[in-house]
């Protein structure tokens, strides 16, 4: 059995050599050498010159109200958004997947073209609609045109009205991606549950309650994690709308990270808080594959 394990292996090893040989240098090597950064105050031009410290770039951290300021900001974004995209996206999933709904393939293309669209892109596309003064687009809309506002917003001038541009992004453009997800499991569903329900005189909301929602639970575990996950990578939209203002209240843990690594060139405290962060995103992930992660559905 051993003989033919390593007869096996041998034979697929050089179609894998290039993927572990990328992973390695693109992957690992980084990995390892952001943790052994996190224990210097590195100095990234003369690298032997770094002074080991230990454990004080983490400690500083938790000392850092900024840390935390940029911690919650983080774990709100989560809070608003993954909510947001996972009942949007599969709303309009079940809506799209409807027998009445024609023009499927339009629809689908219309919502899924913001996930392909660069976040540059729809960073300053959101900026220019939420732009301050009675001419930015939202405000000209909300109060020239509907007269819904007293006064125009100063969206960007604001740390909850700037976080809620960004929140407000985040969603819009991760819908797409959950439609696409939830539309192949609904798809994949045997017609049977449904036509049994149909002969038993279940109504509309009865069939989604009983037999939709249960069935898709594996996906909605993917689609949750993913979207956790993904919850903690918010950084670009952050930087290109409002750079971490006003007076770095919208800061985010990736933007925090950015600028102590490149405005203030401090490598080490820089590592130690992206070691902080792989750390709560694996426990999170870990937290949510083991309470809900092993559950299957029978057909």
């Amino acid at each position: 059995m051993t003989k033919k394990y390593f007869k096996q292996t041998w034979d697929v090893f050089p179609f894998l050599i290039l993927g572990l040989i990328g992973v390695a240098v693109f992957v690992i090597f980084p990995l390892l050498k952001g943790i052994y950064m996190s224990f210097f105050e590195y100095n990234v031009l003369f690298p032997k010159e770094s002074i080991f410290v230990g454990l004080d770039n983490y400690i500083r951290a938790f000392h850092d109200q900024k840390f935390y300021l940029s911690l919650r900001n983080t774990l709100l974004y989560g809070v608003v958004t993954v909510p947001g995209q996972w009942v949007f996206g599969i709303f309009i999933a079940i809506l799209i997947n409807a027998k009445f709904i024609k023009n499927k393939v339009l629809f689908r293309t219309v919502y899924y073209v913001p996930v392909i669209t660069s976040w540059v892109v729809v960073s300053f596309l959101f900026k220019y609609l939420f732009s301050d003064g009675k001419y930015g687009l939202i405000n000209f809309i909300f109060y020239e045109k509907l007269h819904l506002l007293t006064h125009p917003v100063s969206w960007l001038q604001n740390e909850w009205t700037a976080m809620i541009v960004i929140w407000t992004l985040g969603i819009w453009k991760g819908i797409g991606w959950v439609m696409i997800i939830y539309l192949a499991a609904l798809q994949s569903i045997p017609r049977h549950f449904y036509e049994a329900a149909a002969i038993d005189g279940a109504k509309a909301r009865q069939v989604f309650q009983f037999i939709t929602l249960p069935l898709l639970k594996p996906t909605t575990i993917f689609v949750i994690i993913n979207l956790i996950i993904g919850s903690f990578n918010v950084f670009i939209q952050v930087l290109l709308i409002t750079n971490g203002g006003p007076l770095g209240r919208t800061e985010v843990l990736l933007s925090y990270m950015y600028k102590q690594a490149f405005n203030f060139f401090d490598f080490g405290y820089a590592s130690a808080i992206s070691v902080t962060m792989g750390i709560m995103i694996f426990l999170v992930t870990w937290g949510q594959q083991k309470t809900i992660g092993k559950e299957k559905i029978e057909f």
